[in-house]
C-alpha cells in the first residue's frame, strides 16, 4: 500500500468516522452472533484447553482494564502521548480478547456456575447480565471513539464528539471489564462450575 492510498483512507475514515464505526460494529456483532448460532467452524476444544482460554481472558481483560484506568489518568493530567498509548493498547487487547473468547465458545463450549441460590440469583447472574449488556452495547461507543482518536490529531480531536464519548464508553466498557472478572474469579476460584460443551452441535 503506498503512503497516498494509506493517507487517502485515513481521510476517508476522518470524513465518515460514524459509517466507519457502524460499519465495524456490524462486522462485530455478525461475527459474534454466527459464533454463538454456531455458523462459523472452529476447531474442537477440549475442556483443559477451554479452562487455560478462561485463565488468558481474565488477564487480559484485567490488563486491558490497567490500560483503561491509566489513559484516563493521564488524559486527565493532560498527558496525550501516554493516554494514546495506553488506549491503544486497550483497544489492541480486546481484540485479543474476542479472538480467544470466541475460539473458546465455538469450538468448546461454555460452563454454568455452580454455588449457593443466593450467590447465584442475586450475585453471579445480575453481575453476568450488567457485563454482557455492556460488552453489547459499548461496542460502537467504544469502536467510534479509537476511530476519532486514530484519525485525529490532537489538535483537530477539540472540534470532534472524542471527548465526550470517549468518557461513555472508557465508563461503560471499564464496569463490563471489571464485572466480567469477578464473575469469572466466582465461577473458577471461588465457587464451581459444570460443563456444558458446546450450546449449538457443529
Amino acid at each position: 500500500m503506498s503512503a497516498e492510498t494509506a493517507s487517502g483512507g485515513k481521510e476517508a475514515v476522518k470524513r465518515h468516522p460514524v459509517a466507519v464505526t457502524a460499519v465495524l460494529s456490524a462486522v462485530g456483532y455478525a461475527v459474534v452472533i454466527a459464533t454463538f448460532g454456531g455458523f462459523l467452524p472452529y476447531p474442537d476444544i477440549d475442556l483443559s484447553t477451554v479452562n487455560t482460554m478462561s485463565h488468558a481472558i481474565a488477564a487480559v481483560n484485567t490488563v486491558t482494564l490497567l490500560c483503561i484506568l491509566a489513559g484516563w489518568r493521564w488524559i486527565r493530567r493532560g498527558e496525550v502521548k501516554k493516554h494514546r498509548t495506553a488506549m491503544v493498547s486497550a483497544v489492541s487487547l480486546i481484540i485479543v480478547f474476542l479472538v480467544i473468547y470466541l475460539f473458546k465458545i465455538g469450538g468448546g463450549g461454555t460452563k454454568e456456575f455452580v454455588g449457593p441460590t443466593l450467590v447465584r440469583n442475586y450475585l453471579y447472574l445480575p453481575m453476568l447480565a450488567i457485563h454482557l449488556v455492556l460488552s453489547i452495547v459499548s461496542v460502537p461507543v467504544v469502536i467510534h471513539a479509537a476511530v476519532l482518536g486514530l484519525s485525529h490529531t490532537p489538535e483537530e480531536l477539540r472540534e470532534t464528539a472524542h471527548a465526550r464519548v470517549g468518557r461513555i464508553a472508557a465508563g461503560a466498557w471499564s464496569l463490563s471489564l471489571f464485572l466480567g472478572v469477578v464473575a469469572y474469579f466466582l465461577l473458577n476460584h471461588v465457587y464451581s462450575w459444570d460443563y456444558l460443551g458446546l450450546l449449538v452441535p457443529w
